[in-house]
């Protein structure tokens, strides 16, 4: 007999779909799910931006800083001392802030207008309310002096390669005396003469005297000190065969370093502490301006007197000789608006410097 097999079927379910309640819960989900996701994406993106930005204002304050102290911890320094007397016997046509010595460093207030830069809006320009200072200083050592004809007003240096060129303001000093001038006539890594005469250049030379002291005594030979001689006094530096009797004393000449540092318009926007130098272009002078830091908003100054009872304002200072001290507050911002109210990152920082050549 055929035996046929057969299965038992089973019921099959009928075909479900997904019910409009279960479809929103679904949806509710995925969008806290979503919003949980980009919730955590901004707050991540806001928190890189923050700190990238914080990174960026603490290297442009330690840029800054770093850079403005170099050169006001050198100013009013040179090589033989701060207690000798001093002349300056450069023209000064009132713009050339550069050429004036005036104690080595001179500070202005928001609302005080620096020689040869004015406030303005234009790039470059100096940002109204904000501070600023000019220092000037030697260069380094200086280069000795072997022998000084002032009839001639001729300084012959104990080498040719002194690095001075016709145009640039030079400080020549002993342990008694020291005068600022122009040099008129020199030939770097060639000849050790340099001349300081009346008559050339720009600003140029009021006098061929070093002597005296200020205001200089502007006639053509004006008042005559021979450097190196024991007090100028050239009679003094007759040959001696015995060196125990020599009368020379150490002298030096070196050319001035003048920079200015203020806040001005940076050219891509916003404000940047600016550091201005001066630049002998064939014998001709020029200030050049340049950026240093950018996102440098604001920038107050405070001086400390020898001896003063604290920190005052440039418009509060009068004896810029005896500054020992200063006080640098900059405002600093960031890049990039960040967080809710759509601001930019901004920190005030201070810093203190001691200028070197006036510590006890």
């Amino acid at each position: 007999m055929n035996m046929i097999a057969y299965r038992r079927r089973l019921p099959v379910a009928p075909a479900r779909g997904v019910t409009l309640v279960e479809l929103m819960v679904s949806l509710v989900i995925g969008l806290l799910v979503t919003g949980a996701a980009l919730t955590l994406f901004v707050t991540n993106r806001q928190t890189y931006v923050a700190a990238e930005n914080l990174g960026r204002v603490q290297e442009h304050a330690r840029s800054a800083f770093e850079l403005m102290a170099r050169d006001l911890r050198e100013a009013a320094g040179n090589a033989c001392g701060n207690d000798v007397t001093q002349v300056n016997v450069v023209n000064d046509d009132g713009s050339a802030w550069y050429v004036n010595w005036n104690a080595g460093l001179h500070g202005y207030d928001g609302a005080t207008v620096t020689p040869g830069l004015a406030f303005g809006t234009s790039a470059g320009s100096r940002v109204a309310g904000t501070d600023a200072i000019d220092t000037r200083a030697f260069v380094d050592d200086g280069v000795q002096i072997v022998d000084h004809v002032a009839a001639s007003a001729q300084f012959k240096l104990s080498t040719v390669n002194h690095d001075l060129n016709d145009g640039d303001i030079a400080m020549a000093c002993d342990p008694a005396h020291a005068a600022i001038f122009q040099v008129t006539t020199a030939q770097p890594g060639i000849n050790d003469t340099v001349v300081h005469n009346k008559g050339t250049g720009t600003p140029g030379n009021c006098s061929k005297g070093l002597g005296g002291v200020d205001p200089a005594d502007c006639s053509t030979n004006g008042i005559a000190y021979t450097f190196g001689c024991l007090n100028g006094d050239k009679d003094t530096c007759a040959d001696d065969p015995d060196p125990k009797k020599s009368q020379r004393w150490p002298a030096f000449v070196a050319k001035l370093q003048a920079a200015r540092w203020f806040i001005g318009n940076d050219p891509s926007g916003g404000h940047s502490l600016y550091r201005g130098t001066v630049h002998n272009k064939a014998g001709t002078l020029e200030v050049v301006n340049s950026p240093i830091t950018q996102g440098v908003d604001d920038m107050t100054l405070e001086y400390l007197v020898d001896k003063g009872d604290g920190y005052a304002a440039a418009s509060a200072t009068t004896d810029w000789r005896n500054i020992t001290a200063i006080r640098i507050t900059l405002l600093l911002s960031g890049q990039d608006r960040i967080g809710t109210d759509g601001q930019v990152l901004q920190r005030t920082l201070e810093h203190v410097v001691s200028l070197r050549n006036r510590e006890p």
